[in-house]
């Protein structure tokens, strides 16, 4: 289900988005990393925050890369739900380019702040400019670094914009405590939903 993560042991090297997550992880945090394919990111926040938790990974050559990495990976496809796991049992979920990929979107957000009392998430941005030029000038489907794959082949069921995203946490009594859009892995600030093709988002329930 998920796209897979940089491989070795030279830090997250290439991946800015992970980058991004665990400078937002807090020292000692308990963490749960869903999709977490070869488990370098559990694996860079235990070594470098202290973090402890869990990976999640439904296939198999990526659950035996995790357990290679040192990693506690439990095998299981995420949109069954994440039943197994208490009400605030973690400090921080994670979901790293997979949101894109997966069938029930809202329920496993939704899930993931069941479980955990903050979310991390990254996505692609499906309305940076290039996108909408290939798609309004072109006359096809968005191939890019963040959306490597064609239309035929294509794992992604559910693209989105960073508008999207915020819409639907207002909508939903999601609280938005940080975002960072890169391109290029720079951050974006200026007029970041036309000119950033990847986002990263913590968030959390909005107190009642």
């Amino acid at each position: 289900m998920t796209p897979a993560k940089a491989n070795g042991r030279d830090g997250l090297a290439g991946r800015p988005d992970l980058a991004a997550i665990a400078a937002w992880v807090r020292p000692q945090a308990s963490v749960l990393d869903l999709g977490c394919g070869d488990g370098l990111l559990l694996r860079h926040l235990a070594e470098t925050r202290g973090a402890r938790g869990y990976g999640v990974e439904v296939e198999d050559e990526k659950v035996i890369a995790s357990v290679a990495n040192g990693v506690n990976v439990i095998q299981a496809d995420l949109e069954r739900g994440l039943w197994g796991f208490d009400d605030g049992s973690f400090d921080y979920v994670l979901l790293s380019l997979t949101l894109q990929a997966v069938r029930h979107t809202e329920a496993i957000i939704l899930e993931m702040l069941r479980v955990g009392r903050e979310a991390i998430v990254t996505f692609p941005n499906f309305g940076h400019w290039h996108a909408r030029w290939q798609v309004a000038l072109g006359g096809r489907m968005p191939v890019s670094d963040t959306l490597p794959y064609q239309w035929y082949d294509t794992p992604n069921v559910h693209l989105c914009t960073i508008r999207d995203f915020e819409r639907f946490c207002a909508g939903h009594g999601i609280r938005i405590l940080e975002r960072l859009v890169l391109h290029g892995g720079r951050p974006v600030g200026w007029l970041p939903n036309l000119r950033g093709s990847l986002a990263v988002f913590r968030f959390e329930r909005r107190a009642h």
